[in-house]
């Protein structure tokens, strides 16, 4: 099949990959399990899932950090699990927003790198299919507010995705007041509604995410909706509000920058959620906050501001400092409150979850994320994990229990730590339960593990190219 089929081809992949169980409608899509039918006539959960960008590992209140102001998120992961050892897809944007909408590793939806922020541009093949068609197709309403970073071409935009409603920018970061995205040139304007250009000059383009997630809300509240709200913040250029830059006057820089640009973060996600519970929606919605990757230290970012506490790396480094995210999930009654899990699991189990907790039957194509249902429900639950992969470039990972192999690593400007590390060896083996700051390569006295952890990896390789 070519990356990018007509709207016939289109249909017939969704045919072969969305059908399943007698009673699949004609046009092939799933049979998802209807409520039960003995007298119980609650709705659906409604699912609102936020997404942050280049966050920092530790980078919240209730993740140990003091020196920041994130009361809305600290009190969420009150009203929910907080998870420490929850994987990005990837460590870099696009891979990970592929790998989280389509519970499928980067590879293996077709998007391993970036995608293009130039107009018109393909990115993520319109065949792969999104967790948004997933929830159209068992009658949600679906939006998208904010940064999609999976291709800027009419077959690859959010509204061709599964998505009824979208507003945001297509490309991988903008001005979050003239909403031009400045980099390498042209500059070009970069904000959109349902694919036409609009123009909202000068309003902060978090507080544009809000109106319409409020907007949304409210026209909603009567039906089952899921809501995707992936934020550019904190990600370059870091741009606070101006009473959130004031709050951390006395912080050097560049810690100061994207501290202020956080704490405006959290605070347009606390109005989301006030008008959640203003509509009296919160105890029927599944509610998840969670990064794409580790904090950035590029030049754009002044070299730093996040942090990734004892963790090696940051975005770009498949170390634990790039793909270890910050990952709460609050679903009142079904999910404990103020517990933390440290079981693994990642961004590409949140389809087959949500699956699970919304009670819809799980798409018949292949995904390879699992659900972590049970996980979130009870401390005492395994996780559905025994193995995990990266790749990014020619740098790979793998861990399989506590051993992780790390493969052509790359460590940008060392570790976030006052003294930067030396250049990683070729091939880093770490133990992550006796060695979770990745230090020690343990390679050279485990042949053994290597030797496995990479034939695991070389047989993932060959397997994630099948669809």
């Amino acid at each position: 099949m070519s990356s990018h089929g007509s709207s016939v081809t289109r249909r017939a992949f969704l045919h072969r990959s969305l059908a399943a169980l007698a009673g699949a409608s004609a046009a092939g899509l799933p049979a998802l399990r209807a409520p039960a039918q003995t007298g119980d006539k609650k709705r659906r959960p409604n699912v609102i899932l936020i997404y942050s960008d280049d966050q920092g590992s530790i980078d919240l209140g209730c993740y140990g950090a003091k020196d920041l102001h994130t009361p809305n998120l600290d009190a969420l992961a009150a009203r929910g699990v907080r998870m420490t050892q929850w994987y990005a897809p990837s460590s870099v944007c696009s891979p990970s927003r592929a790998g989280l909408m389509t519970g499928r590793y980067p590879h293996r939806a077709q998007l391993p790198n970036n995608a293009p922020s130039i107009p018109g541009k393909d990115g993520m093949p319109t065949e792969q299919i999104t967790m948004a068609e997933v929830f159209r197709q068992a009658g949600y309403r679906t939006a998208l507010f904010g940064k999609w970073h999976l291709g800027t071409s009419e077959r690859c935009q959010p509204n061709a995705q599964g998505f009824d409603e979208a507003f945001g920018h297509l490309g991988g970061c903008i001005d979050n007041y003239s909403h031009f995205f400045y980099w390498h040139g042209p500059n070009r304007h970069d904000l959109y509604r349902d694919g036409k250009e609009v123009f909202e000059d000068g309003t902060h383009i978090g507080d544009l995410i809000v109106r319409e997630a409020k907007r949304f809300l409210d026209a909603n509240k009567d039906r089952p909706f899921f809501l995707y709200l992936p934020f550019n913040m904190p990600h370059y250029p870091t741009q606070a509000k101006v009473e959130d830059r004031q709050r951390f006057a006395d912080m050097p820089e560049p810690r100061r920058s994207y501290a202020a640009f956080l704490a405006t973060l959290d605070r347009q996600i606390g109005q989301v959620l006030d008008e959640v519970d203003r509509l009296k929606l919160r105890e029927n919605t599944v509610i998840l906050f969670i990064a794409d990757q580790g904090h950035s230290r590029e030049e754009r970012t002044n070299f730093g501001g996040g942090s990734a506490g004892p963790y090696r790396g940051c975005k770009f480094s498949l170390f634990e400092g790039g793909i270890r995210v910050p990952a709460i999930v609050s679903m009142p009654g079904v999910i404990p409150q103020g517990e933390v899990r440290s079981q693994w699991g990642g961004s590409i189990d949140v389809l087959p979850t949500l699956v699970d907790l919304c009670g819809l039957d799980k798409p018949a194509h292949r995904i390879d994320g699992l659900s972590v249902a049970e996980m979130l429900k009870s401390a005492s639950a395994d996780s559905p994990h025994r193995v995990m992969h990266w790749q990014l470039g020619n740098q790979w990972a793998v861990r399989e229990g506590d051993w992780k192999l790390v493969a052509n690593a790359q460590d940008p400007l060392g570790a976030d730590r006052p003294a930067d590390l030396p250049k990683p060896d070729k091939i880093f083996l770490s133990n992550l339960a006796q060695d979770v700051t990745e230090t020690k390569n343990q390679a050279a006295e485990n042949g053994e593990i290597v030797k496995r952890l990479t034939r695991l990896h070389e047989h993932w390789a060959k397997d994630v190219q099948e669809q």
